[in-house]
């Protein structure tokens, strides 16, 4: 159980030499577990199967029910979201270079680079933190093949936009939709864009199966080789077609992604609650400005992204990400600092940066905040409130931490 000490027991904030709010870390993305019953009910059908691995029952019907969902013809279910982008970019026949933002998880990019395909960084646009089409075109060579775009926070990327740049150069369209399921753009459910979307359902994930991802796409020719290459290759018994590798999800993992699928209005509410709850605590602090989500669109509400505006806060981001992490509230910088400033990518582009201005402007303001089913309100309301009196003793603030010794 989490306990937080009352105003009358605390006197300063923990940067000011006070005792830390919370005695148990406040996590970003603390897994949910729709119901327990239900899963452990599962796990036990799967014991008495002995049906563990290799497209089980679960698995298929954790695929069936995914594709339904959101309205493809096609999911392949994988053990990460990780493979499920190696596999997806070798089977489509990517080569040379492909665009992808730098404000992404840097899995995307690893992708590519790890089968020997260069990312090439375009900028976002900095309203809705995803590519910006208008970047995207002079970054095009011969040796482009594709467009990798994210959508960032659930928000969907300008998929009209990216498409037509594709069409008209010959390119292939694909989306990293890590963390976008069960958003939608323009009421069409996110997983039927382009050539191929990613899931990911890891355990940080509104909708989790322990670990895990899936592949949705349209395409039959492409979902075949998906399935071969997600297993060695095999088409039957010892009979072995193509080449592949070993991307299959457990049944243990299709039964935790089935029991969160069926509860997944339950989680997405959770989440909302809290956004909105977050909303009306923030209102009216100087500087910081919450990352909006459209509500005529379908969203599951993941993540709080809160932009920190020095000038007018009177503290940078990263003086709030210390504030918050002394009270063990441990909000996070996303995608701090950017693909493009992490290795092997700031050693092979160091010039990079040069043409990602809002990717670096925006990745230094960016702040995530806790939430998902482990968030009470009371919790919410705690966090706000820290948020709240560091800008009112902002000067204080700047001063204690100045004298913290350097990590």
């Amino acid at each position: 159980m989490r306990t937080r000490l009352t105003v009358s027991q605390r006197n300063s904030l923990a940067v000011l030499g006070g005792m830390p709010v919370f005695d148990q870390p406040l996590h970003v993305g603390r897994p949910n577990i729709a119901s327990r019953e239900l899963f452990l009910a599962r796990v036990g059908q799967m014991l008495d199967r002995r049906w563990l691995s290799n497209n089980g029952p679960l698995v298929q019907e954790f695929e069936r029910r995914i594709a339904e969902f959101i309205g493809v013809k096609h999911c392949i279910c994988v053990c990460n979201a990780t493979i499920g982008l190696e596999i997806v970019i070798r089977a489509a026949g990517l080569k040379g270079e492909v665009i992808v933002p730098s404000f992404t998880f840097i899995a995307t990019a690893h992708a590519l680079q790890w089968q020997e395909i260069t990312p090439v960084f375009a900028d976002i646009d900095p309203a809705t933190h995803n590519l910006d089409p208008a970047r995207i075109e002079r970054h095009i060579t011969p040796r482009t093949t594709a467009i990798l775009g994210t959508h960032v926070w659930g928000r969907p990327c300008p998929v009209e936009s990216l498409a037509e740049i594709a069409q008209r150069r010959g390119l292939k369209l694909m989306f990293d939709a890590a963390p976008a399921f069960g958003c939608s753009d323009r009421g069409r459910m996110i997983g039927g864009f382009g050539l191929a979307e990613v899931f990911s359902f890891h355990a940080t994930k509104f909708l989790n199966s322990f670990e895990g991802g899936a592949i949705t796409t349209n395409n039959d020719e492409l979902a075949a080789k998906i399935r071969l290459m997600t297993n060695f290759g095999f088409s039957g018994y010892d009979n072995v077609i193509y080449i592949g590798t070993n991307g299959k999800m457990t049944e243990v993992s299709a039964a935790m992604g089935l029991t969160n699928l069926e509860g997944i209005d339950g989680l997405i509410a959770a989440n909302r609650h809290n956004y909105e709850a977050y909303q009306a605590g923030l209102a009216g602090i100087p500087g910081l400005s919450l990352v909006p989500y459209d509500s005529a669109e379908r969203g599951n509400y993941q993540y709080v992204v809160v932009e920190v505006d020095e000038a007018t806060a009177g503290l940078t981001r990263d003086d709030l990400i210390k504030v918050l992490h002394a009270e063990k509230i441990l909000a996070r910088k996303y995608f701090w600092p950017g693909c493009h400033r992490m290795e092997p990518y700031r050693s092979l582009y160091p010039y990079a940066g040069m043409f990602l201005p809002e990717t670096e402007r925006v990745a230094a303001r960016v702040m995530i905040l806790p939430t998902g089913t482990a968030m009470s309100a009371a919790d919410i309301a705690t966090v706000c409130d820290i948020l709240r009196t560091s800008m009112a003793h902002a000067a204080a603030v700047r001063l204690a931490l100045a004298s913290q010794p350097t990590p």
